[in-house]
């Protein structure tokens, strides 16, 4: 180091090396921000299927059975037969709207990944900024031309030919 150094100052390998790290830790956060949102989501929208299941499974499995249950029972108490019948009819579809509501309230609460979202477009804007010098392209067949020392240490590198 030079004595104007004040021993703060980094090479071009370490900066880049830092910056590398430091992009892989954003993505790594953004990626990690989006996973909690869509795993909160996941749930609420697990707890509104399950809610629609449940209606289903009431209105195929337990209607019938209960249905005649009930009716008969409202019967036994001096209800005509038919009008008991349209009694339990109606409470399974007051329980099936009930059902359908709590779903769509839960399914209305699911929403996009809006904290991600921004998050990511705040990184690409601040990416966007950090753009590298361009650099002229070489064709892909190229190779690099030693010259001077490079050449004479390459060279001293190979075994002399016809030596084996």
């Amino acid at each position: 180091m030079s004595a104007a150094s004040n021993g703060d100052e980094r090479s071009l390998g370490q900066l880049f090396a830092s910056a590398t790290a430091e992009v892989s830790a954003l993505v790594h956060d953004e990626i990690a921000l989006f996973k909690a949102e869509i795993r909160q989501d996941a749930k609420r929208a697990a707890i509104g299927s399950g809610a629609v299941v449940a209606a289903l499974a009431l209105a195929l499995f337990a209607v019938p059975m209960g249905s005649m249950a009930a009716a008969y029972g409202i019967h036994a108490l001096g209800i005509t037969l038919g009008w008991s019948f349209l009694i339990v009819c109606g409470a399974y579809i007051v329980l099936a709207v009930l059902l359908a509501l709590i779903a769509y309230g839960r399914f209305k609460k699911v929403k996009k990944p809006e904290r991600s979202l921004n998050s990511a477009k705040e990184s690409a804007a601040v990416l966007q900024k950090a753009k590298p010098h361009p650099r002229p392209l070489e064709p892909a067949d190229a190779k690099p031309e030693l010259t001077g020392a490079g050449q004479k240490a390459s060279q001293s590198a190979l075994p002399p030919s016809g030596s084996r």
